[in-house]
């Protein structure tokens, strides 16, 4: 059963750093694209950040440009997203998503994405 599982969220003052993963399960993460999102209660999912299959593109969404970096590494079937300097402004539920088409050469870093995870919280409260 394919499945993605987030964790490494929780609460952090502002200024603090969080590192959130994305670890696959019952299939091969190579042939992925990934996305990360985030959601506040009563707003839309966010796409905030996105990682091409080999991890040689990456786009951020501004807002988090220069803080947030994401990463993967495939033998280990593993997406990150290291977050920086966090605001109070990035706390919400944080979602990885994948999608089996292959981004590494042209158009866009992101994707619609058919499978999601589950969820993680991050807050960020002094």
């Amino acid at each position: 059963q394919l499945q993605l599982v987030e964790s490494g969220g929780g609460l952090v003052q502002p200024g603090g750093s969080l590192r959130l993963s994305c670890a696959a399960s019952g299939f091969t993460l190579d042939y992925y694209a990934v996305g990360w999102f985030r959601q506040v209660p009563g707003a839309g999912r966010e796409g905030v950040a996105c990682i091409s299959n080999s991890g040689n593109r990456t786009y951020y969404i501004d807002s988090v440009k220069g803080r947030f970096t994401v990463s993967r590494d495939n033998s280990k079937n593993t997406v990150w997203l290291q977050m920086n300097s966090l605001k109070p402004e990035d706390t919400a539920v944080y979602y990885c998503a994948a999608d089996r088409f292959n981004t590494d050469s042209s158009g866009p870093v992101c994707h619609l994405y058919d499978y999601w995870g589950q969820g993680t919280q991050v807050t960020v409260s002094s």
